[in-house]
Order: C-alpha cells, then sequence, then structure tokens
C-alpha cells in the first residue's frame, strides 16, 4: 500500500496541517488523546472533508482540492472498525457479518465469508444474536463485518481501548491474522505504544494537528523510554514451559527464564519492563532473584539522560534501562559481557 497525504483542516480553535507519504501494509498512528489521530482517518476514509490539500491511496485520488475531487466513502472502499463494536443489534451475528459482504460489488469480493469466520474463530457464535456476545467477540465480529466489505484499506480506530488487558491481547492475534491472511493493508490507531509494537511495523507519530515524523515501533519505545513511567517494555513469546517448585522455567535464547504466572500450554506473551533488570559487571555470588543471565552487551543507546542496554543471549534479546552515571560505574561498553538479574514475579503475562 502506499498512501499519500496532504492535507490542512480547521476545526474550531485546532488545526491539522499534515504531510507524508506511507509505503507499508501495517502502519500504526501514533499520539495522545487529542492530537489529531482520528480526524485524520476520518479525512482518509472520507467521514470528514479538508480544507485543502490531496489524499491518495496506491493511484486513486481520493481527495483533491485543486482538481474537485472528493470520493465518497462508498467510493473508497475504505472499512473502519471502531473503539466500540457498534454491531447492528437488530441483526444476528451471521447477519451483521454478511452486512458489508452483500453491498459488495461482485467483482471485489475476494475474502470468502467461511476462510474469514474460521480465521476468527466465530463459527460458534453463527446463531447467536448480539446481545449474546462478549466484549471480545463483538470486537471480532465487527472486525469481520468490516474485512467482508473486502476494502481496500482497513483503518482500525483504537479498537482496543473498550477492552480490559485479557481480552485485549487475546484480540490482537486475530486482527493480525486477518491482514495477513487476505491481503488486507490497515492503518491501526492507538495511544498504546504495546499495541503499536504488536500490531505495526511502521508508525506515523501525531502531535498537535501535525505528523512529527515515520518511526519503527523498536524506535519509538527507545526515544521514549525515559519519559515513560514504565520504561523500555520488551515483549516476549515464551513457550516450552516446565514446572519446578511452582515456578515456569521457559528456554530462551541460550539460557531459560524463570516465571511465577505463566503456562505450559500454547505459549505466552509476556512484558518486562527494561527497570525491573538489574545489571552486574561480575557475577555476584548469591542474589534472591530466579534469573541471573549471562548476555553479551551488544548495542546501548541513550533516551534523556539515561541509558539503554541491548543484552543478547543467542538470538534472543532484551533491553535495560541504567542511569549514565551507573554506565559510566561499571564500564558497560559494546561486546562485553555482563550479567543481568530479574525477579521471576517482574513478567506481566498478557495472553
Amino acid at each position: 500500500m502506499r498512501l499519500h497525504i496532504s492535507v490542512e483542516k480547521r476545526l474550531g480553535g485546532f488545526s491539522l496541517d499534515m504531510h507524508n507519504t506511507l509505503s507499508g501494509d501495517r502502519t500504526g498512528i501514533f499520539g495522545a488523546s487529542g492530537s489529531g489521530k482520528t480526524s485524520l482517518v476520518h479525512m482518509i476514509a472520507g467521514l470528514t472533508s479538508p480544507d485543502s490539500g490531496e489524499i491518495y491511496l496506491d493511484d486513486t485520488c481520493l481527495f483533491c482540492s485543486r482538481k474537485r475531487i472528493n470520493l465518497s466513502p462508498e467510493e473508497r472502499r475504505i472499512a473502519i472498525v471502531f473503539q466500540q463494536a457498534m454491531l447492528f443489534p437488530h441483526l444476528g451475528v451471521k447477519a451483521n457479518l454478511m452486512y458489508g459482504y452483500r453491498r459488495c460489488r461482485p467483482e471485489h469480493r475476494k475474502v470468502r465469508p467461511e476462510a474469514l469466520i474460521e480465521v476468527l474463530n466465530l463459527q460458534h457464535l453463527m446463531q447467536r444474536g448480539v446481545n449474546r456476545l462478549s466484549g471480545g467477540e463483538k470486537q471480532r465480529v465487527a472486525l469481520g463485518r468490516a474485512v467482508l466489505a473486502n476494502p481496500r484499506l482497513l483503518v482500525m480506530d483504537e479498537p482496543l481501548s473498550a477492552l480490559d488487558d485479557s481480552l485485549r491481547y487475546q484480540i490482537i492475534p486475530y486482527l493480525r491474522s486477518v491482514s495477513e491472511e487476505f491481503g488486507i493493508p490497515y492503518l491501526f490507531i492507538s495511544h498504546s505504544l504495546t499495541e503499536m509494537q504488536l500490531m505495526t511495523d511502521q508508525v506515523l507519530l501525531v502531535s498537535q494537528g501535525e505528523i512529527e515524523k515515520v518511526a519503527t515501533p523498536d524506535e519509538l519505545a527507545r526515544s521514549t523510554m525515559a519519559s515513560n513511567p514504565r520504561g523500555y517494555l520488551n515483549l516476549l513469546r515464551l513457550k516450552g514451559a516446565s514446572v519446578q517448585d511452582g515456578l515456569f522455567h521457559y528456554p530462551w535464547g541460550s539460557a531459560e527464564l524463570i516465571i511465577s504466572d505463566g503456562r505450559t500450554e500454547n505459549g505466552s506473551l509476556f512484558e518486562l519492563s527494561s527497570r525491573d533488570i538489574i545489571l552486574f559487571k561480575k557475577n555476584p555470588e548469591a542474589i534472591s532473584a530466579r534469573n541471573l543471565l549471562e548476555c553479551r552487551v551488544s548495542e546501548m543507546f541513550d533516551s534523556d539522560g539515561r541509558k539503554g542496554v541491548v543484552l543478547q543471549s543467542g538470538s534472543e534479546r532484551l533491553v535495560a534501562e541504567i542511569v549514565r552515571s551507573a554506565a559510566e560505574d561499571l564500564g558497560i561498553a559494546t561486546g562485553m559481557t555482563i550479567f543481568a538479574a530479574i525477579k521471576a514475579s517482574a513478567f506481566r503475562r498478557l495472553s
């Protein structure tokens, strides 16, 4: 997908002045509430018209003030999944799913309903009314309805913000699998850095009505490490655990991670703050933390007076965070061997 944006819009006392050209199928739009994220995607989808400028999706002009082009939302074929599922209450699950499909021109019908129902694991819900669905089930049906409209672009406007953590991280694999399975590019809007890391390959950073820059999720996580109350968030997908003394032992790199809240079946996604990793220059004689990892320092980076230390163990890596003076006292340098201590309780299981 190639998306060219060059628009200006006045909304009361707030002005949007956004210009960029994006290429890629999994793009995030990240920023604080009120930064202009939703206003931008509404202009892309045709729900709001810019005051001036132009928007192109691949070779199609969606809007151009100079040429007096402003395609309707239906002509743009851009589907939106909102924060709330917004299902039709008088229709059941099957009728909600098929709503957009039946209105889609036959030549655009590339996604088969049966295939999508299987990918989203909706088979057991097909005969239900929407009032008998959980929050996560409603979002999966809303996603399915949007995809069955066979859009050129899928826009997800903070689709997880109304869900609690347990549901949020259950839904994310479905969101990604739809794009990968059916080849539909998406824009994913959120103010959650963790969601950006899990859902996107590149991030459009929006602030006060302007596009500040385009970065990778990792670059964004590094640049905000010092200002984020939880530091840099390491995301770890682990599986193959064994249980010893009530603790879960997962293979990781050339070592193993010992975690208090894990599970043995199907694997799990964990979050670990860079601030929960303690570094030692030499192997300490004894510590209470259950994890003591011998790692190589593969990289170091700065973030507003703090140092990020990238620790390598085999093919796996973690980012630890220390103040600059501590890095100097320990003499930490790229290529050296260092020991990292982590409590078993420091890992937060997301799914």
